[in-house]
């Protein structure tokens, strides 16, 4: 247990330095580490000396990177992936077996979604889905086979919340994995640990970035469950980038104070429509209007930088809105220093189903908001002069 807060932590959390003595961390661009001699490279390879051996395996960059998220989030272990979706697919693909049972929310990204549909039933995996706003029905979806209980909290994109600790409760007396998606939220924000997870994952491509630069994933837990993951991710090859960790690493140093504005931007943003005459419904966290408004203030420090509103007008007023957007980004991306604004229902999730959108709280007009650190008077008029229009 660290004796700092989570902003020195953030930020004096490093490698120890080289002979060179430098005060930031190097880059360690190379595939591979040389040893001493036969011995070393025996014990090193069987696992007898804890070392670097092959930058798939581990990488000084990468073990800076995931020593500062697994302090964070309060975790004991963790490994780092080339992009947020390897880090989903590694943790499912090493922890389940032909015939297993996953019981998740329906609120989930869309390329889960497909992993859960479309190629995870190839291996005798299948899926139960559970509506977020009606949990009591969790239970009743458990069958003997069921492994891992898995949620996003909030969803993406339609900013809902689930209670962590109901969840956690639910695994503990089932004797389940629970496996949160904390991206939207990071471990700033809240930390799923403490409510009975056993796994966290984040797509650091997000806002543990932040700045829209590199892609990156990680997923941090018990040492005994990321060692399987590891183990697995070693033979498969999903690793991240030195390069890519190195960047990840130093924005790490600044998350909290980027969210701080991110989210002060945010709750403004989403006062201000909701008294907007274009607009039907806003989600936010923490507006009382949010219908898990007290779950979130209990499991969450701040709103998070995501809202979603409803355009009046459907489908066509969604996309008409994106097409007169003059400084906001159209873009798939979140959690960006510039906001980006994103028509879910024409893009992200247009490969599902219309009944697939709506169970997944995708409606016709949802248009999800990814508010930056411009100044917000210029965000608020920007998105003001495309409703009006």
């Amino acid at each position: 247990m660290s004796k700092h807060h989570f902003e020195t932590d953030a930020i004096r959390t490093q490698l120890e330095r080289s002979q060179f003595q430098e005060h930031s961390t190097p880059l360690y661009l190379t595939s591979s580490f040389v040893f001493e001699n036969a011995e070393e490279m025996r014990a090193s390879f069987t696992e007898e000396k804890e070392r670097n051996i092959y930058s798939r395996f581990s990488n000084p960059n990468t073990t800076e990177f995931v020593q500062k998220v697994v302090q964070m989030e309060g975790a004991e272990d963790g490994y780092a992936f080339a992009t947020g979706m390897a880090a989903v697919f590694s943790t499912f693909a090493a922890l389940l077996n032909s015939g297993d049972h996953i019981v998740s929310a329906r609120s989930v990204f869309g390329s889960t979604h497909t992993l859960f549909t479309n190629y995870f039933p190839k291996w005798n995996i299948t899926t139960s889905y559970f509506d977020i706003n009606n949990p009591d029905e969790i239970e009743s979806l458990i069958q003997p086979t069921t492994k891992i209980l898995y949620a996003e909290s909030p969803t993406n994109p339609g900013v809902d919340i689930i209670d962590l600790e109901l969840l956690g409760n639910i695994a503990k007396k089932y004797n389940l994995l629970l496996v949160i998606d904390n991206c939207f939220a990071t471990p700033y924000i809240q930390q799923p640990i403490k409510y009975g997870a056993n796994l966290v994952i984040h797509s650091a491509t997000k806002l543990m970035d932040g700045q829209g630069r590199v892609l990156g994933g990680v997923v941090v837990g018990s040492k005994e469950l990321i060692r399987e993951i590891y183990l697995f991710s070693r033979n498969t090859g999903p690793a991240l980038s030195p390069f890519n960790a190195w960047v990840l690493s130093k924005s790490l140093e600044t998350l909290a104070v980027r969210l701080e504005k991110h989210c002060e931007n945010a709750l403004e943003l989403a006062k201000f429509l909701e008294n907007h005459a274009e607009v039907s419904t806003v989600k936010y966290p923490f507006l009382k209007s949010h219908p898990q408004f007290k779950i979130a203030k209990k499991q969450m420090k701040l709103g998070g930088n995501i809202l979603a509103i409803e355009v009046k007008g459907g489908l066509e007023a969604g996309k008409n809105f994106l097409n007169t957007i003059k400084m906001c980004s159209l873009s798939a991306n979140l959690g960006d220093t510039r906001t980006i604004v994103t028509h879910p229902a024409s893009t992200t999730h247009s490969k599902l189903s219309k009944e697939e959108q709506l169970a997944a709280g995708i409606t016709p007009g949802l248009v999800r908001i990814s508010v930056g650190l411009e100044h917000i008077s210029d965000i608020i008029n920007d998105i003001n002069q495309a409703l009006n229009s």
